[in-house]
């Protein structure tokens, strides 16, 4: 996902905290066990046919719509995908507009595809002054446009966050809230993750490590996908093959 991410400082205080598996939590790319996800758009390079070289990578999940606007490019990178065996799913970017409206419009988007998982992207929760053209979308938003997700499909979408809007979330929810019912998709470009509040999730589900943010030569990343230049995004599963299988089709 292509955006600027500002970090934000937790202080735990008097929460619990969850423990990632540790080999995880530490540079999982450089372990075999955890399978390799891209999330792509339009705007990032893909040469299918050395991506399929790294057996490693095991899926896509790219960005299908923003907004009331479709992605061009992920209808035919959705098929193009099958044909080599990946795991395909879609995400939508959240802006400030009507969140139903948004729902319904991704919805149509991948309607060929409501098999697949499906996920919001919450880049902010509040307008950015420093960067206004930021895409955000308020968190009251985002549970409209979750639910109408359920309402729709009788899916929960994953919920991708970065540091800031993980905390906000954390300080305002709790396990009763929607939030909980999505799988955490967490993007913090450090090589080892904090303990983190487990007053909303028991755990990262996916953790998006690397992208222009940290890396900025092709070839030169924590972990480096052939057939893609150094912007394309790059997550670790938090489990195993057949666990990540199990995940998808949840």
């Amino acid at each position: 996902m292509k955006r600027i991410l500002f970090f934000t400082i937790i202080v735990l205080g008097s929460f619990n905290v969850f423990g990632q598996n540790s080999s995880f939590n530490t540079k999982p790319w450089n372990n075999n066990i955890y399978p390799i996800i891209i999330d792509p758009y339009h705007g990032n390079i893909i040469d299918f046919d050395k991506l399929s070289t790294d057996k490693r990578v095991m899926g896509i999940i790219h960005k299908a719509s923003e907004g009331l606007n479709a992605d061009s490019k992920y209808l035919t990178r959705s098929k193009i995908a099958k044909t080599k065996n990946l795991l395909f799913a879609s995400y939508h970017l959240g802006n400030n507009s009507d969140p139903i409206k948004q729902a319904d419009f991704y919805l149509t988007i991948i309607k060929n595809n409501l098999n697949q998982p499906m996920a919001i992207d919450i880049e902010d929760y509040e307008l950015d002054l420093k960067n206004p053209k930021k895409p955000y979308i308020p968190l009251t938003n985002a549970i409209k446009f979750i639910n109408r997700i359920f309402e729709k499909t009788n899916k929960y979408p994953i919920l991708y966050i970065n540091n800031k809007v993980f905390t906000q979330i954390n300080l305002k929810y709790n396990k009763n809230s929607v939030f909980a019912k999505c799988p955490l998709w967490y993007a913090r470009f450090v090589t080892s993750l904090p303990n983190l509040s487990n007053k909303v999730w028991d755990k990262v589900s996916l953790w998006q490590f690397s992208s222009e943010i940290n890396c900025t030569k092709t070839g030169n990343c924590w972990y480096n996908i052939p057939g893609t230049a150094f912007d394309i995004d790059i997550n670790a599963f938090n489990g195993n093959k057949e666990e990540l299988n199990q995940f998808w089709n949840r």
